[in-house]
């Protein structure tokens, strides 16, 4: 089936079967492979994306799905929030291997663009599910912080 889709603010076509999960639309037809592959179970956070603002695991979402929304995924993120966190993780060299880090970023774009002034609980409610394998969530909730207190809200 021929799908509509808005990724990143640009209208992409595809040609796929309605329960195709939309991590392999953006990767494999698309071409955006910042967002990673992990568990393919929506376990591990890995494939984070914006969808409607809101931090989405690409691996449940199906094509069908995705096509009524729309989809911001690491190339694409943009604006005041997304300057901060970006500027955060590198001032605090967040990242290790850095596989994870493109859906930790996401899922905290999406934390504070909802709470620009988290509590250490909303942080770690919204950041549950994200897996690093290097172990850095004390950087990242560093990282965080800054951002937050960067935005002042």
């Amino acid at each position: 089936m021929r799908l509509s889709l808005r990724i990143n603010g640009i209208a992409a076509e595809v040609e796929t079967e309605a329960d195709t999960p939309l991590l392999w639309i953006l990767r494999d037809q698309l071409g955006l492979t910042g967002t990673k592959y992990g568990c393919g179970a929506g376990h591990c956070g890995s494939c984070m994306v914006l969808i409607n603002g809101r931090a989405k695991r690409a691996c449940l979402v199906s094509a069908a799905k995705a096509a009524k929304t729309s989809v911001v995924t690491i190339e694409g993120v943009r604006g005041p929030v997304a300057d901060c966190v970006l500027a955060a993780w590198r001032q605090n060299d967040v990242s290790e291997c850095g596989y994870c880090m493109s859906g930790q970023i996401i899922s905290a774009i999406a934390l504070l663009s909802e709470l620009p002034r988290p509590t250490d609980a909303q942080i770690d409610a919204q950041m549950d599910g994200n897996l690093c394998r290097c172990a850095a969530y004390s950087g990242i909730r560093r990282a965080i912080r800054q951002a937050s207190d960067s935005i002042g809200g």
